[in-house]
């Protein structure tokens, strides 16, 4: 399978890896981005939250042939970049260097994906690095508040964890889980290796065929456990002593694939993106109520959340609060104006096209849509999507999922 789209092109191996080739020769750097699918928090059973995190955490800490410092000297004596990461809902490593250096660095990279060997010693420190990360952010409002929002909004769906596990959960995890985890979600037909640079398909395919061509593709389909989710409105608070109290307002969203995720992306851009956007506008620079105010709405293979908050102080929690519950009520009730969806429009699709200038960019977003489902292809639907919303579907979006009904509000302060 192979299909063009100006100079983006994709390919489909033997073994099942997709390979994405964005060509750009006027520079001598390759970006590359190697997404693997089924895996991610979204994939983890409940007993195992956090395992992928320590996967990604550990993964680069050793293989069959190389120890920790060894991959850190390789990768650092060619002034290269190398990282592996995760997400609500895939795996990902990361990689950067000049042309003539790429193929040692993707064959690094392979080597790490298919050999590592999960060193006791490391994944000790590795949990004990996540705990302490984990105990931070129990000291920091904002996560402390989102935390309690996200439980609230998911139970015990795999996105109501934090991407790092809990205390408990991390204790639990071995080295043998961290194999087995391995072994189930990292076979070839699950990998989308995106590349972006001065490199052509013709290269790309080679190179790829030489690190990866013998690695043979599973036959066990792995499958998400279903999760029902059943909205209800809930209201929760932390009592602690800072500086500023925290309120966050949720709701249970559509997934990216659903007709209305462009108009909530929209609506996220019009509420509480920049210093223009209503929220701010409204509760900021006319009321005072907020050292700051936003909203967002991640992107996510299953249902999402819609959210907004606001950074206050504590005695304006109550009025802070019904502030942006009236926000929310005039988006239910009231028409925005035809100018402010085009301002709305205007900068959501100019910051969309900001954020694809550089290679490592380009080999994120076309990497990531092919990994969601969506095809290399999104990435000219998406403005078309958002170019065809109107007043009625803004409204309509806003009646069908910010209802009071499945409001759930987390509150953090005094």
């Amino acid at each position: 399978m192979k299909q063009n789209q100006k100079h983006i092109q994709k390919t489909t191996l033997n073994n099942g890896i997709t390979l994405i080739v964005i060509e750009n020769p006027t520079t001598e750097i390759i970006a590359g981005r190697i997404f693997c699918r089924n895996a991610g928090s979204l994939w983890e059973a409940t007993h195992q939250a956090g395992i992928f995190h320590l996967l990604a955490s550990v993964m680069s800490k050793g293989t069959r042939h190389l120890s920790s410092l060894e991959i850190a000297e390789k990768v650092e004596s060619i002034g290269a970049a190398l990282g592996t990461d995760t997400s609500s809902d895939y795996f990902l490593v990361g990689m950067k260097t000049i042309t003539e250096d790429f193929s040692e660095i993707l064959a690094l990279a392979g080597e790490i994906i298919r050999y590592p060997s999960f060193p006791d010693t490391e994944i000790e420190l590795e949990k004990k690095i996540t705990l302490q990360n984990i105990l931070s952010q129990k000291e920091q409002p904002f996560n402390l508040a989102f935390s309690q929002l996200r439980e609230m909004i998911y139970g015990q769906h795999p996105y109501g964890f934090s991407v790092l596990g809990t205390e408990n959960t991390l204790n639990q995890l071995t080295a043998f889980d961290l194999k087995e985890c391995h072994q189930k979600h990292f076979t070839p037909d699950n990998f989308v290796i995106s590349l972006a640079g001065k490199i052509n398909l013709d290269q790309a395919i080679e190179m790829v065929e030489n690190i990866f061509g013998d690695w043979q593709k599973s036959h066990n389909r792995n499958k998400l456990n279903p999760y029902p989710l059943y909205p209800q409105a809930l209201d929760r608070k932390i009592e602690q002593e800072n500086q500023q109290s925290i309120i966050m307002m949720g709701y249970l969203s559509p997934e990216i694939t659903h007709p209305d995720y462009p108009i909530l992306k929209l609506l996220t851009t019009y509420l509480g993106n920049g210093l223009s956007s209503r929220l701010f506008v409204e509760l900021r620079e006319k009321r005072g109520l907020a050292y700051d105010v936003s909203a967002f709405y991640p992107t996510r293979l299953d249902k999402s959340q819609f959210v907004v908050y606001m950074g206050t102080a504590s005695q304006n929690i109550e009025i802070g609060k019904e502030g942006l519950y009236n926000e929310i009520q005039r988006l239910r009730q009231e028409k925005l104006s035809a100018k402010e969806l085009e301002i709305a429009k205007s900068k959501l699709l100019g910051q969309y096209a900001l954020g694809k200038q550089t290679n490592a960019e380009f080999a994120q977003i076309f990497g990531w849509y092919e990994t969601l489902g969506l095809g290399i292809e999104y990435d000219e639907i998406f403005p078309q999507q958002i170019n065809n919303v109107t007043l009625e579907d803004i409204q309509r979006v806003a009646n069908t999922y910010l209802k009071d009904s499945s409001l759930c509000t987390s509150i953090v302060g005094k």
